[in-house]
């Protein structure tokens, strides 16, 4: 049986479900432009902000200002249009003080591995810093992790796949691949690089997840649909019996 001593988790598709997440509260920053005088269905402007983020991409800060700029100028609102971008932003906003919450079982299975464990649990993601660190925080895992084991790929310069971001995390927690876990949900970013430098790896399948569909060259150790499956994996895998 394997000695495990260290849990590295995603965050995005992993601990919550990005997807829903981003598509209300996109939808909440459109239908809050309209309310402001964009002239445009919720729908056509939806369509254009995915092209915008598709284009310039999801950490990209001024998408509602692009949106602004590309849309004709019969459809754009009257006055100045900072009031209608911190409309959208507003909302959007909003909708992350109200609505972002965890997959349902990540906080008991957390809080029992943390009460009934002596594992590392920390983190792996990619993002920018302040705003895989605030998810952390509005997730309400925080307490549950070891803050010291928590990795960020703006802070470390290393972003997914690259397998170093992996290494770095082992060595800064001072323990070998191979007596860790990751858990992940993106088949290239997260399965790969992790099983390549012997990593556990359990790909974290969960319905409604953007890649729950897609397969992966690289078969991962486990798959989960569910994150209480977790428990069941480090109980009768790897002799943790108090879970």
């Amino acid at each position: 049986m394997r000695t495990l001593r260290a849990l590295f988790l995603d965050i995005d598709d992993t601990l919550y479900s990005t997807s829903a997440f981003a598509e209300r509260a996109r939808r909440n920053a459109m239908e809050a432009m309209i309310r402001n005088g964009l002239r445009l269905t919720p729908e056509a402007a939806m369509a254009e902000l995915r092209e915008v983020i598709n284009e310039f991409g999801s950490n990209y800060s001024f998408h509602y200002d692009r949106l602004l700029k590309r849309l004709p100028p019969n459809v754009l609102p009257t006055g100045n249009h900072a009031l209608v971008v911190a409309a959208a932003v507003s909302a959007y906003h909003d909708t992350k003080y109200r609505r972002l919450s965890p997959f349902e079982g990540v906080h008991g299975v957390l809080e029992r591995i943390h009460e009934h464990t002596d594992l590392i649990v920390g983190i792996i993601t990619d993002g920018l810093t302040h705003k895989q660190a605030e998810k952390l925080v509005r997730l309400g895992v925080v307490r549950w992790l070891d803050t010291g084991a928590v990795f960020i790929s703006d802070q470390i310069g290393i972003s997914k796949p690259n397998q170093k971001l992996y290494q770095r995390a082992c060595d800064v927690v001072g323990v070998t691949p191979t007596e860790c876990m990751y858990v992940g949900d993106h088949p290239e970013h997260d399965v790969p690089p992790a099983n390549a430098i012997g990593m556990i790896t359990v790909r974290h399948r969960a319905a409604g997840c953007k890649h729950a569909d897609r397969e992966s060259a690289v078969t991962p150790d486990y798959e989960i649909a569910s994150f209480r499956e977790l428990l069941a994996i480090l109980r009768d895998d790897f002799a943790f019996s108090a879970l």
